[in-house]
């Protein structure tokens, strides 16, 4: 059974709803309004700036976090947007790169170095100190192993074909020019940058 409404009850019925709503968009509610001045998100953060780990783009991001690392005020990251003074992304991200604060926060990211020894299923964690020494000594003996200084017909080759090394691209100029050198200086000849990937 539908309501029953003459055609000057219809329009008294949309003045009426069309005067209160009026009337609420302008700010007179009946309901006393709640006044308070919030304070601004970011105040008091520190301000870091870093690159994206996802891809070889190398967008700038600005990270903010709370705490100063005395006892019992851990620093940690609340919020992370776009660089607007990067040269790149000029302040945008990409879905990936919008979401980091996830990847930050994820209870599943890898937070220390790991090993899984020779015959293992499970990976063990290890320290930095460990882990380097550990690289440094299989680079060591596999290149003592490998290291052609001469090839077949007598001619200087100097090469390490054995080991290959992929340079991130979230490094500056700088640091991949001397990745590069040290790449070259000991022999590697497979190298390639992330940015080509």
């Amino acid at each position: 059974m539908g309501l029953k409404l003459s055609r000057r009850q219809f329009f008294k019925v949309c003045a009426t709803g069309l005067a209160t709503s009026s009337v609420a968009a302008l700010g007179f509610t009946p309901n006393a309004a709640l006044a308070e001045v919030r304070e601004f998100k970011l105040s008091g953060a520190k301000e870091t700036r870093n690159t994206c780990p996802y891809c070889s783009v190398s967008c700038g991001v600005l990270m903010y976090s709370l705490g100063s690392n005395a006892k019992n005020a851990k620093q940690e990251i609340f919020h992370i947007e776009g660089d607007p003074d990067h040269p790149i992304n000029r302040g945008t991200l990409c879905p990936k790169g919008a979401a980091l604060l996830d990847f930050v926060h994820s209870s599943s990211r890898l937070r220390r170095p790991e090993y899984r020894p020779n015959g293992a299923s499970d990976w063990q964690p290890i320290s930095w100190e460990e882990a380097f020494e550990r690289i440094a000594r299989h680079m060591k003996s596999d290149r003592d192993r490998n290291f052609e200084a001469t090839n077949e017909q007598g001619a200087t080759v100097n090469r390490w074909l054995s080991c290959g090394m992929l340079a991130a691209s979230a490094s500056s100029n700088e640091s991949g020019y001397l990745t590069h050198k040290f790449a070259r200086s000991i022999g590697l000849l497979a190298f390639d940058n992330q940015a080509r990937v």
